[in-house]
């Protein structure tokens, strides 16, 4: 095989241009040649050969060598023609082009690796007409062609070639590839076809321009084409030189950034590691483990791509790393198996809380849909109610009887966009949101995701996190939710998300919307009782470093506890005064360095803690007219209400109503509306209608300190000014609730529960309740009902007929005008 190359001038060495230096024959005489009919053939690979030019060429190939050989010999000429493909081993006439140059050969020069040089000197163009014979190498039919020449005399062609040269020496100090010296040679050749031909030759045009060169038979048509591509061979290489100077020095740093790191390179892969490419190709079988699906596979891909052609030490490779590892972190489509044991899981709920049934049965609920269909969208649940009753710590028990794992995120404060969907990568210290990162953190798609504090969202200029969170709570949304830095969609539809709240009033509609309410009511005494026996006791004996039965406390000393001590909708503070109890017991055990069993009494809770706190209010009897009990709901439960009518003479014609204990616009009215009743019906409760003109009615609620307001209290005041206009007693142990209208009907009113209890515990007997209220009285547990009885009434006469008896109180008010003057 030829192993033959395209040569630049410089290659040619000072063989070669001292043959050019001593080259001076004249044109006529290289035109006055004669060939025999047939000729060698020498196929040449990416080399066109000129007339009068020299070129060394490099023969590998058997048969060219034997044609050299026999052509030394015979000191003859041959035919030199260029291959149309390089990679040809054995050309044929038709591998070759037609247009090619005599040759003969100058010097052949065995070099020092065994390969022989020939040094060709071009001398006519011809044209190959046919292959005669193949072996032992090419013969061919040629056909010579005139040349025209230049005129020596003529100040245009003399220009043209000077130009020519001019460029060629501008190109040549230009262009990298090309060795500043040989401008050299170029500068000292005089004669004018043999320049044209030796740049047509040498300079690195391409082989398709080089032949069209070759074919053209005017020298001056030659020079004027070689000119044009000089011209834009000049151009591009002062383009690039001008690139070059215009981004060396911006290029310089980061040269000198990747010289020393393919320096440290060198050095890990002298010592058998490269910790780089150990690490990507880490990350590229982590990423063949997911689960993932086409698309974030390919996008997984091409991440890892990017971070390999990113330089360790650009800031954008830890950029790109992080983006990497946060998806490789992410539990995509990774899911804990469902605990589908209904038992089990009510086992569970009961045995972390007490009470709290309509949770409890929503769960189960859950639990057995998706036992039955293996596959679902989890539901949107959002748990209202006061502080303390265990709505957070519910959803711990939820996610222990599912066996999922559990996500808290607390939303209080939280005003920022961002903390939900994440921030765009182009951002400096751009991280995901919060709700990727607690993903990633629970290492499941299906986790119990508690959404804390949901009521405390607030917005800024960075955004809403409340409208951002409703593509979070959205069933239909989330199985596409799109985190900002993520910058793929993730399916969040999995996930059983639970917010908390303690006023649903400022979650905005559209999140209120998307949500499922349960309320969690307050707790009763006689389930904070229960709580704190169960639960509250044996953990802070653990906490103080007691065991179960060191520090018993009764059920009569937890009451006062709850009575006297506290006074919440929950049991924090009911926690707080237990541990400050076992406290103290702690400080006696460790002074006498002896544990013994203890007893906390109700009459020991003065030493242990003070005073009580709060005294809770009890039945005062009916000796007095006016004094009627009420029945009101409070956030902390339910309590007993004392409503108070007193009359006094009035001095001016019409009687005035005043109302006093801190009472809100909605008790206001109900007052009024129960006057008003009490003057339309007075004849029909034996009440003289003058008293209306010349008494006025104080109507008083106790501590008024505190502020009060409701409708639950119209009857009870209704009752309490008919007691006092007629001075009839009022049936003892009673106590009432309800709505009144101008009518005459009673209403019914929430909080019935609470406000049950609160009666037994105040020593109530008979309640007083509307007729739609019985419903509720049936939900409730018989436990808490006993020995109460309950007078369900529609209308307001009804109650008046049940609460008043015919007995007078002592030293009744005198309140007719003939009563008044005979005194």
């Amino acid at each position: 095989m030829d192993n033959i190359y395209m040569k630049e001038m410089e290659d040619a060495g000072s063989n070669t241009l001292s043959l050019i230096a001593d080259f001076e024959g004249s044109e006529e005489q290289m035109m006055d040649i004669e060939i025999e009919q047939a000729i060698p053939v020498l196929p040449l690979r990416n080399m066109v050969l000129f007339p009068g030019v020299f070129l060394p060429v490099a023969v590998g190939r058997a048969s060219s060598l034997r044609l050299v050989k026999d052509a030394e010999q015979n000191q003859g000429y041959i035919a030199v023609a260029c291959q149309k493909k390089a990679q040809t081993d054995q050309p044929k006439f038709e591998d070759l082009y037609e247009t090619g140059c005599i040759a003969k050969i100058v010097r052949t020069l065995e070099m020092p690796d065994q390969t022989v040089t020939v040094i060709l000197q071009g001398v006519r163009r011809m044209t190959l007409n046919s292959i005669t014979e193949e072996t032992p190498y090419l013969k061919g039919e040629v056909t010579l062609l005139n040349e025209v020449l230049l005129d020596k005399e003529n100040e245009e062609d003399i220009a043209l070639v000077e130009t020519c040269k001019d460029l060629t020496i501008r190109y040549i100090r230009t262009a990298d590839t090309m060795n500043p010296e040989s401008a050299f040679g170029i500068k000292n050749i005089n004669n004018q076809m043999f320049l044209i031909n030796f740049i047509c030759t040498n300079l690195p045009f391409p082989m398709e321009e080089k032949m069209q060169l070759l074919q053209i038979d005017s020298l001056r048509e030659r020079a004027n084409k070689l000119l044009r591509i000089l011209n834009r061979e000049v151009q591009l290489a002062d383009i690039k030189a001008s690139i070059q100077m215009r981004t060396r020095e911006d290029i310089d740093q980061q040269q000198k950034e990747y010289f020393l790191q393919q320096q440290i390179k060198a050095i890990q892969n002298e010592l058998g590691s490269n910790s780089q490419e150990e690490e990507i190709e880490e990350l590229r079988e982590k990423g063949e483990q997911k689960m993932w699906s086409d698309e974030v596979y390919e996008i997984f891909n091409k991440e890892v791509d990017k971070l390999e052609r990113t330089n360790t030490q650009s800031p954008d490779f830890s950029i790109q790393m992080n983006y990497v590892q946060t998806m490789l972190s992410l539990p995509w489509n990774e899911f804990t198996k469902d605990n589908h044991n209904l038992p089990s899981a009510e086992k569970i709920l009961n045995r972390d809380h007490y009470g709290l049934d309509k949770v409890k049965e929503r769960i189960l609920e859950h639990l057995a849909v998706l036992k039955l269909k293996q596959d679902m969208k989890s539901p949107i649940i959002c748990l209202y109610g006061p502080p303390g009753v265990g709505k957070t710590s519910l959803g711990r028990s939820i996610a222990d009887a599912l066996k999922r794992k559990y996500i808290r995120m607390s939303l209080g404060g939280v005003h920022d966009e961002s903390e939900i969907r994440g921030h765009r990568r182009t951002y400096i210290g751009a991280m995901p949101g919060r709700i990727v990162k607690s993903l990633i953190k629970a290492g499941s798609s299906n986790p119990v995701f508690i959404l804390d504090e949901i009521d405390k969202l607030g917005s800024s200029n960075q955004g809403d996190p409340a409208s951002a969170l409703l593509e979070v709570l959205d069933p239909e949304q989330n199985s596409t939710f799109h985190d900002n830095y993520l910058d793929i969609d993730y399916d969040l539809s999995k996930v059983m998300f639970i917010a908390t709240a303690n006023n649903i009033n400022a979650i905005p509609e559209p999140l209120l919307d998307r949500m499922e309410l349960i309320e969690v009511s307050g707790y009763i005494t006689e389930e904070k009782v229960e709580i704190a026996r169960k639960h509250l006791l044996p953990k802070l004996l653990t906490n103080t470093g007691m065991k179960k039965g060191d520090v018993k406390l009764p059920k009569k000393t937890l009451e006062a506890l709850v009575e006297s001590y506290t006074r919440e909708s929950g049991v924090r503070n009911l926690e707080k005064i237990i541990g400050k109890i076992l406290r103290k017991v702690a400080v006696k055990f460790a002074a006498e360095d002896k544990i013994e069993p203890v007893e906390v009494k109700v009459e020991d809770l003065k030493e242990l803690l003070g005073a009580p706190y709060f005294s809770r209010d009890k039945y005062q009897g009916n000796e007095y007219a006016g004094v009627v009990t009420g029945l009101a709901w409070t956030a902390v439960g339910g309590e007993i209400l004392f409503v108070e009518t007193s009359l006094s003479k009035s001095k001016d014609k019409g009687g005035k109503l005043t109302l006093t204990g801190n009472l809100g616009d909605v008790m206001k009215e109900s007052a009024v509306l129960a006057l008003e009743y009490i003057k339309t019906h007075a004849t029909d409760i034996n009440i003289d209608e003058s008293v209306f003109e010349n008494w006025n009615f104080h109507v008083h609620v106790p501590e008024g300190a505190i502020p009060k307001d409701g409708p639950s209290a119209g009857i009870t005041m209704a009752t309490s000014l008919a007691s006092a206009l007629t001075q009839r007693k009022i049936k003892p142990n009673l106590a009432m609730t309800g709505e009144i209208t101008l009518r005459g009907r009673v209403l019914p009113v929430g909080g019935i529960k609470e406000k049950i209890l609160a009666a037994k515990r105040a020593g109530i007997k008979d309640i007083i309740l509307s007729e739609d209220n019985k419903k509720d009285i049936e939900e409730i547990q018989d436990i808490y009902i006993k020995g109460l009885t309950f007078h369900f009434v529609r209308e307001i006469r009804e109650v008046l007929d049940i609460a008043l008896t015919d007995e007078q109180v002592k030293n009744p008010v005198q309140l007719t005008v003939e009563k008044e003057d005979k005194k």
